[in-house]
């Protein structure tokens, strides 16, 4: 693990030795989190319960998913550049080295200024447990740390997924955003609103439920909806599993059909 560590560690020197730079780009992340959360302040200002949760409650829910989903973004986010890597034929530089080319392109980059955007999702997840009622004790806090840890591995799997699908797709990086950006926006709002069909492709398909509505629904004891239970707040190690797999099949599927750049 040195060789990545230091690729690491020399890619986060260079983001701070601009220190205002650094703190402009700290200051637009969260400042990006900051209007999401408005957004469902907004939306709940103008009810007193959607989908059977309070204001309070929500925030436990996007606190879960904000921070799950920041977090992952910092560590496997710039894997949405690997079209341009395959633009310019420059992907086959990584077949030189001895190091498996995900994990590579995994360690390519880290951008420190989503720690920005993970602070806003950690202080709406400490207002919501704060706020919500939660019944604490043992059964909690497993509860917790397994929805924050299971949530970070889907949303990480998510985009090993959508990596996986560019090596079929041409200019395919807007279609595959729209499920991992667009999951992350589904994964923030109470899943009892959802269709149907919304239920099945973001509760189960692309498991955006499982993330955060359905571990804060078991936390605080909530009936779960139609289709979505709440002991399945339980099955988040499942579906971050269900996640990993369809992306590490994606990913091995999409290296075994790429030719090279051509050059």
């Amino acid at each position: 693990l040195r060789p990545y560590h230091a690729v690491l560690a020399s890619r986060a020197r260079s983001q701070r030795a601009y220190r205002t730079s650094f703190a402009l780009d700290l200051g637009g992340s969260a400042l990006v989190g900051l209007v999401e959360l408005a957004e469902v302040w907004v939306l709940f200002s103008n009810v007193t319960a959607l989908g059977g949760m309070r204001f309070n409650q929500i925030l436990l829910v996007f606190g879960l998913a904000d921070l799950s989903f920041s977090l992952a973004d910092l560590s496997f986010g710039h894997l949405d550049t690997l079209p341009d890597f395959l633009r310019a034929g420059t992907l086959d530089v990584f077949y030189l080295h001895p190091q498996p080319i995900l994990l590579q392109l995994i360690t390519s980059d880290i951008s420190l200024r989503r720690l920005a955007r993970a602070g806003v999702g950690a202080a709406a997840l400490g207002l919501g447990l704060a706020t919500a009622g939660v019944p604490w004790g043992p059964r909690a806090a497993v509860l917790l740390v397994l929805g924050l840890v299971s949530g970070y591995a889907t949303f990480a799997g998510l985009f090993v997924w959508a990596a996986g699908l560019q090596f079929f797709l041409v200019n395919g990086a807007e279609m595959t955003n729209a499920f991992v950006y667009g999951g992350r926006y589904a994964a923030t709002q109470p899943a009892s609103v959802w269709s149907r069909p919304l239920k099945f492709v973001f509760g189960f398909f692309f498991p955006m439920a499982f993330t955060a509505y359905l571990p804060a629904v078991t936390i605080l004891g909530l009936p779960g909806p139609d289709w979505l239970p709440a002991w399945l707040g339980w099955c988040a190690p499942a579906a971050a599993a269900w996640s990993w797999l369809m992306g590490l099949l994606c990913w091995r599927w999409g290296l075994r059909h790429y030719q090279g750049g051509g050059g």
